[in-house]
């Protein structure tokens, strides 16, 4: 679960500050939580308190810590989608589809069951095919590294079932990558990221070293590299200090039924 947080905080500085380094501050003063975080812990509050997981409840989690923390760096027309009164799916093929579903691929106890609730976590605003298949794609990579499927046996099922081309490297996207925030133009770079890197300090600083929108692309590669390394002690410990009591709670509590549902 902090995966995704962690890969969120620490590219929050380098959304609009680009870096293609590795060698870049994990954590400055300006680190902090943004929309990717809030509403991936929306979407672990529905799958939490919701045992039907009905459309109705994912919307009401969304819209309720969308304001509780309205200036949490949304993109224009879904802040629009957050407030409204009722909120309909137009057609994004954005990935924020892609970087609110790792709990998904946390919570489901089969890959189908990761499929269906990755879908309906994109469809209520991230309907368009390719937000759909972002978010599948993260899910299920959260969901294959969990089971213990090995990065080759990952790389290929997206690649066959998404159409994904992962045979490039970041040494080889990083020099023409610019900010792209759909999800055909950066979830595979930070699935990528997670297979290429070799500790989860490591992935994250692959995935930001792209460029582009490293919030969001450290956030979907943080979710897979958690589930097969270690996070660094220091870095746990800057990412719930950075959290919010409210924010801190949810985390927590998903952890828990995570723990309970192995």
């Amino acid at each position: 679960m902090l995966g995704a947080l962690a890969g969120d905080i620490i590219g929050s500085v380098y959304e609009f500050l680009n870096t293609k380094r590795t060698d870049f501050e994990l954590f400055c003063g300006a680190s902090t939580y943004t929309d990717d975080s809030v509403m991936t812990l929306a979407v672990a509050k529905w799958l939490l308190e919701d045992e039907a997981h009905t459309i109705h409840y994912l919307i009401y989690c969304m819209q309720e810590l969308g304001d509780h923390h309205p200036h949490a760096g949304y993109g224009g027309r879904f802040m629009e989608w957050l407030f409204e009164e009722n909120p309909q799916p137009y057609n994004s093929w954005g990935n924020g589809a892609g970087m609110r579903v790792s709990p998904v691929g946390l919570y489901a106890k089969t890959l189908d069951e990761a499929l269906a609730l990755a879908a309906m976590t994109a469809s209520v605003s991230h309907n368009h095919p390719e937000g759909v298949k972002g978010a599948q794609a993260i899910a299920t990579s959260v969901f294959l590294c969990k089971q213990g499927k090995s990065k080759q046996e990952i790389k290929e099922y997206v690649e066959q079932t998404f159409g994904y081309n992962l045979h490039r490297t970041i040494t080889e996207i990083r020099p023409n990558y610019y900010f792209d925030v759909s999800c055909q133009g950066s979830v595979p770079e930070a699935i990528i990221a997670f297979l290429e890197g070799n500790s989860f300090e490591e992935v994250i600083r692959l995935a930001i070293s792209i460029g582009g929108d490293s919030d969001t692309i450290g956030a979907m590669a943080g979710a897979i590299a958690a589930c097969r390394y270690p996070i660094p002690e220091e870095i746990t410990e800057r990412c719930n200090n950075l959290l919010t009591d409210d924010l801190r709670e949810i985390k927590d509590r998903f952890c828990d039924l995570i723990t309970d549902r192995v």
